[in-house]
């Protein structure tokens, strides 16, 4: 964007030239750091998510999708999207995708959903499901590491290679690199499958399964 724009000022100034005017020096266009200020408290970085129109997906949305659960929990679960029923709803992990979710936690981590928090790298549905663009991951971004920081967890699930990638800057295939751990500065980072493909997908469930344990044993080791 920043090269297209010095180009169009570039064009300009020859344009003005051959009309004679003159100039003996050129500043290339510095575009303006983006100055988006988060709030500092989750209600009202929540207020500003159901407010923002920074890209095409608020023209589509139906309303904004944020975080919910326990606001000093120690597990986050980062999802890729809202679902429709997410957007219709407002809630986070609805229908039959948040079902599963809250058993996997429930039967494997022994947790019940309201103790963990549990957000999304986009915060209103996307257009293409499949294939997001990058420029709306990039816009929720700052969304998403506030969240971070105000929560605090030790440790973090990325369901699903997009959340992964959005986490700790990998683009690899979810199956590449599910149940690894990645450490980050103040917490790590463990991949699964996101809910959705298990359900497209029931025999995964067995290695999600394994997925969660290793999760399990950290966060054991995080209450010693």
């Amino acid at each position: 964007m920043k090269n297209l724009k010095n180009a169009l000022l570039l064009k300009q100034l020859y344009q003005l030239k051959q009309l004679g005017y003159q100039y003996t020096s050129f500043v290339p266009y510095q575009e303006e750091s983006s100055n988006l200020t988060l709030p500092n408290t989750l209600d009202k970085l929540k207020k500003q998510a159901d407010d923002c129109h920074l890209c095409l997906l608020s023209k589509s949305r139906q309303k904004v999708v944020f975080g919910e659960g326990n606001i000093n929990a120690t597990l986050m679960l980062v999802g890729d999207m809202p679902s429709s029923s997410d957007d219709s709803s407002g809630k986070i992990f609805t229908g039959r995708s948040g079902e599963l979710l809250t058993n996997m936690l429930k039967n494997v981590l022994h947790i019940d959903r309201q103790d963990v928090y549990i957000t999304n790298i986009l915060k209103c549905k996307a257009l293409d499901k499949q294939n997001p663009s990058p420029a709306y991951a990039h816009t929720c971004h700052p969304y998403l590491l506030k969240e971070i920081e105000l929560i605090k967890p030790k440790i973090i699930v990325a369901l699903g290679s997009l959340a992964y990638e959005y986490l700790c800057g990998d683009n690899s295939p979810i199956e590449n690199i599910r149940g690894t751990v990645n450490m980050q500065k103040d917490y790590i980072v463990i991949p699964t499958y996101h809910p959705n493909h298990l359900l497209r997908n029931p025999s995964l469930k067995k290695e999600s399964f394994e997925d969660l344990l290793k999760v399990k044993e950290y966060l054991n080791l995080s209450k010693s």
